[in-house]
């Protein structure tokens, strides 16, 4: 399978399993965000470091991170995705999942910003037409909600950034996973000893709450792990395109199945944003099979 199309399908698959997580976290309401953020972390590192060693590259990783430029980008990524899960498990179980689902329809946009800036990535005018379009479409949902949409802006701008540092960070997407779940875990291991005095506090109570937790590991590791081989071999753009499938997920969940508001501005604007991705995919196809 070539690169371009196992990237592809690594996005589709990221944020399809990324649109379906509010579900999931809505499971984990006994716990607070941050416990909940510190439980993935670990469980991701506990997932991913046994994957890591079958295949031979603890060691390379290891040597990898022993340069203080690798280090840094990874501890940067990390970072960034520990805020980004952070800030979206806060606003799914406070009744902010269609916000957070603006955030995640601007992120391409962040994307496809800073895909021009540091890549040097250009686009064709319908492409550009489509871009206006979406915006206007997500502009539409801003004073439909009432108050400066903080929660959006931060989510799109931290996940952006986060895609840029994995595209520019030397390790590849299993390595660089590890590498930040392990950079992390010692806060999160300090964060469960600090602030649960007791199992309960940090695992619930039943065993189904307990899998409900270890459970965060796979369904933290598994989109990551795709949107890591994803960043690596596709143009940021196209990622900002098939990315709008995530947000879209999350929008029907919140709105039919936890019955967050809904106004007519936000239809329209959900309608516009369709729209644009229809034309920008229309165009994409039409480039790709243009002979080289």
């Amino acid at each position: 399978m070539s690169q371009s199309r196992s990237g592809v399908l690594a996005a589709l698959a990221a944020f399809f399993l990324w649109g379906m997580l509010p579900l999931f976290w809505k499971q984990l309401s006994f716990l607070p965000p941050a416990t909940i953020v510190a439980q993935r972390t670990l469980w991701s590192l506990l997932l991913v470091l046994p994957i890591l060693w079958w295949r031979g590259e603890v060691r390379q990783m290891c040597t990898a991170l022993r340069a203080p430029r690798a280090m840094a980008w990874q501890l940067l990524s990390g970072l960034l995705l520990s805020s980004n899960w952070l800030l979206y498990v806060w606003a799914t179980l406070n009744g902010r999942i269609l916000e957070g689902s603006l955030g995640y329809y601007l992120n391409p946009f962040f994307n496809m910003l800073f895909g021009a800036l540091w890549f040097g990535e250009r686009h064709t005018r319908p492409q550009l037409a489509a871009i206006g379009l979406a915006l206007a479409g997500v502009a539409l949902q801003i004073p439909a909600l009432g108050r400066f949409p903080w929660v959006a802006l931060t989510l799109a701008l931290t996940f952006a950034l986060y895609a840029v540092v994995r595209k520019r960070a030397p390790l590849g997407a299993l390595a660089g996973l590890t590498a930040e779940t392990a950079l992390m875990a010692p806060f999160a291991l300090t964060w469960l000893l600090a602030g649960s005095a007791t199992p309960v506090a940090a695992f619930g109570s039943g065993p189904t709450q307990v899998l409900l937790v270890i459970g965060t590991g796979l369904v933290t590791a598994v989109p990551l792990l795709c949107f890591g081989h994803a960043a690596r071999n596709l143009r940021l753009a196209t990622i900002g395109i098939l990315q709008f499938l995530g947000p879209t997920l999350q929008f029907f969940i919140g709105w039919k199945f936890y019955n967050e508001p809904m106004t007519p501005a936000r239809l329209l604007s959900f309608s516009l944003i369709w729209l644009a991705v229809a034309l920008y995919a229309a165009n994409a196809m039409r480039v790709a099979r243009q002979p080289a």
